[in-house]
């Protein structure tokens, strides 16, 4: 891959995930409510979820899902029904108190699997191998991809639990808590706009 086509891939890398989304509003809130250690397992699950759906969708998977519209549309719809049903979730979670051991963030197998219905987590993946894999060597360019997004990905997400994590002690109280709660399902429910109102 030519550098200048390398940089600006790593500027598109960096633009798409330390920007809100999904991902990000859901690590937010779980670094908020379970602390930065309990959210790690979400962090790896983005991270080495999302690396991987790069991965597969440069290697064929990209081309069946330009070339199907419908498969499109169901995984908008999908992926907006699951958003929607983790906002009301989030929304509605008890609020007795950030530190209770009863409760679970969504973990890495969860969030690893989330990347498949999130409409972004498509567009970037889409946008990264149409946009920045030559033809030449392609097989290389698209694991090249997969491993740049995995190191630029991992700092960015984990910037978004961090930030949440320094939110606890503000969230002590339980009106606060419930307030947060509310305006980070507003995020997510918001985040839905321009996923599906964009043209991929």
């Amino acid at each position: 891959m030519p550098s200048d086509l390398f940089l600006a891939f790593v500027a598109y890398a960096f633009v798409t995930s330390i920007t809100p989304g999904p991902n990000n509003t859901l690590l937010l809130a779980s670094g908020a409510t379970y602390g930065f250690r309990r959210t790690v397992p979400m962090i790896l699950g983005v991270t080495l979820g999302f690396s991987f759906m790069v991965l597969a969708v440069g290697l064929g998977l990209g081309g069946v899902f330009l070339a199907s519209p419908m498969l499109h549309e169901i995984i908008r719809v999908t992926g907006a029904g699951y958003l929607a049903y983790l906002a009301w979730k989030m929304a509605s979670a008890p609020v007795e108190g950030i530190d209770r051991t009863d409760a679970r963030p969504l973990g890495f197998a969860r969030m690893a699997a989330f990347q498949w219905v999130n409409p972004k987590a498509w567009i970037m993946a889409v946008g990264a191998v149409a946009t920045y894999a030559p033809q030449e060597r392609f097989i290389a360019n698209i694991a090249l991809l997969a491993l740049v997004y995995l190191m630029v990905n991992a700092p960015c997400v984990t910037l978004w639990a961090g930030f949440g994590t320094m939110l606890r002690g503000i969230l002590a109280s339980p009106l606060r808590q419930r307030l947060f709660n509310i305006v980070m399902a507003l995020m997510l429910l918001g985040s839905l706009y321009p996923i599906l109102t964009a043209v991929v």
